[in-house]
């Protein structure tokens, strides 16, 4: 998996799953890889040793030139800044981020969820962003991961296929000049409601979750896609569709999530959804969450289907079995889980009609 190339110097936003296994996977690709993580002294490991130890898909040792909780190191001088963090941090990353932008710093955010690139373009001229700086966002993590200590992450899988998007559209073909020698899963989607509408987590999790809500509170552990049963396989169908149907609308012919399955990692055995997520490796010994305040329902629904149905009501798209998910899990959670979150207003989108948004993308 190590690839010679160019050596950039990238920082990587976010020492989670995500975010320590890219930068160790970068690192031992042989780049400069700067960790910014928050709360550094969480990692003490890391931060002494400056490594990361991958095991898994990719097996080795990443050695990481910062590990640091200042952004402003992290930044300067840096070619590439890989954005790893929870969808709905995206808007505060990029306000802390602003005050170090630079011309032709390249930002991707791994991944955008469901309207990322348009709210963290939104805040950067909210914030008088002047420089040049080029904001993409990919469809997906390329990795299934998990950290099993600080330092130590087991990369379950790695993407074959990954979209990516600039804002604006033609952007991209700079963004991927840069990041594919990277990732050469990337590939580019026509612009960036593509890439929010083919969030296929959005879709996936939410679902799981809210029809397994007993079982999490009772702490049964269960596996999150090798138990899936064929009624919670037909909800997200069901929810599926109408992804497929906001995305016909805005000129879009989207994969249904069983073929995206088939897609995106190789050799997936059956012939439904049901059995492509019981048979996918990339997929195997995931765990479901033990609480219900997971970022399976406080990322996914608010960064995900909300901006979903969001531009389902500019394009006239009905969506009832999204909006049902959405009053559900904020009767599961007890709280507003939507306030202040990925609205169009939010997203800095004005547009009054499909066509006029698509244009200023």
């Amino acid at each position: 998996m190590v690839i010679h190339m160019t050596k950039r110097t990238i920082a990587v936003i976010g020492a989670g799953n995500g975010g320590q296994a890219m930068a160790g996977h970068l690192a031992m690709q042989g780049h400069a890889v700067r960790l910014y993580a928050r709360h550094p002294d969480r990692l003490p490991h890391v931060c002494a040793s400056k490594t990361i130890q991958l095991t898994g898909a990719v097996t080795g040792v990443g050695r990481l030139a910062m590990v640091t909780d200042s952004l402003a190191a992290a930044l300067d001088g840096a070619d590439i800044i890989m954005v790893v963090t929870t969808a709905d941090a995206h808007g505060d990353v990029a306000r802390a981020m602003a005050p170090h932008l630079r011309d032709g710093h390249v930002v991707v955010l791994n991944p955008g969820r469901t309207g990322g690139a348009l709210e963290v373009r939104h805040v950067l001229r909210q914030c008088r962003v002047r420089a040049q700086v080029y904001v993409a966002e990919a469809q997906s993590l390329v990795y299934a991961c998990r950290i099993e200590t600080p330092g130590c992450v087991t990369i379950i899988g790695v993407k074959d296929h990954v979209l990516l998007a600039a804002l604006p559209a033609a952007d991209t073909v700079h963004v991927l000049a840069h990041v594919a020698p990277l990732y050469p899963c990337f590939q580019p989607a026509p612009h960036v409601v593509a890439t929010s509408l083919e969030n296929i987590g959005a879709i996936f999790h939410p679902a799981i979750v809210v029809c397994n809500a007993a079982a999490i509170e009772r702490g049964v552990s269960f596996h999150m896609y090798e138990d899936m049963t064929p009624a919670v396989a037909r909800l997200i169908t069901t929810l599926d569709a109408e992804r497929c149907a906001i995305g016909a609308a805005y000129g879009l012919q989207l994969r249904s999530a069983a073929d995206w399955i088939a897609h995106a990692y190789r050799g997936i055995a059956g012939d439904d959804l049901c059995s492509r997520m019981r048979n996918n490796p990339a997929y195997a010994r995931i765990l479901a969450p033990t609480t219900l305040r997971s970022r399976m329902l406080l990322e996914d629904i608010p960064a995900g289907i909300l901006p979903m149905t969001e531009f389902a009501r500019l394009a006239r798209v009905a969506t009832p079995c999204m909006h049902a998910l959405l009053a559900i899990s904020e009767a599961l959670l007890g709280d507003d889980l939507l306030r202040g979150q990925r609205t169009l207003a939010q997203m800095g989108v004005s547009a009054r009609s499909v066509d006029q948004l698509l244009r200023s993308l």
